[in-house]
């Protein structure tokens, strides 16, 4: 019996190391700027989670190579952080620049990005491997 080890090319459908859940760090950290009070139930809860989809997709499964830790962790606690930032900037604006219905699109666009996210995330993991 031979064991072969194909490498995943970056064209094929959730190849990629967590680019997805870098987009839903990116929106979780927007709201979080946008709405969250730092030291309310839910800040600490829309923390904690934030924490967790910093650190954890690193773990994931995935058949290319990985960075370091520290490289990673640190590109992602930018993304966040820029996150933040623009999230408190949207909030600033919205009732002067933007329209009050505007409050919530932070929000929707978090939902739909973490749908697609939990898509591709469940795709990868049980997908049918043949043995060659």
């Amino acid at each position: 019996m031979h064991h072969t080890t194909t490498r995943i090319t970056g064209s094929e459908f959730g190849a990629s190391i967590s680019i997805d859940t870098t987009f839903v760090l990116f929106f979780l950290a927007i709201e979080y700027g946008r709405a969250v009070r730092f030291f309310s139930l839910d800040g600490i809860l829309m923390g904690t989670t934030m924490l967790m989809v910093l650190a954890l997709p690193y773990f994931l499964p995935s058949a290319r190579l990985k960075p370091t830790f520290s490289n990673w962790i640190a590109g992602r606690t930018a993304i966040a952080l820029l996150g933040m930032f623009v999230g408190a900037c949207f909030s600033r604006s919205v009732g002067t620049i933007l329209p009050e219905t505007a409050r919530f699109l932070p929000l929707v666009a978090l939902i739909a990005v973490s749908a697609v996210s939990c898509y591709i995330q469940f795709y990868s993991l049980m997908k049918l491997r043949p043995v060659k």
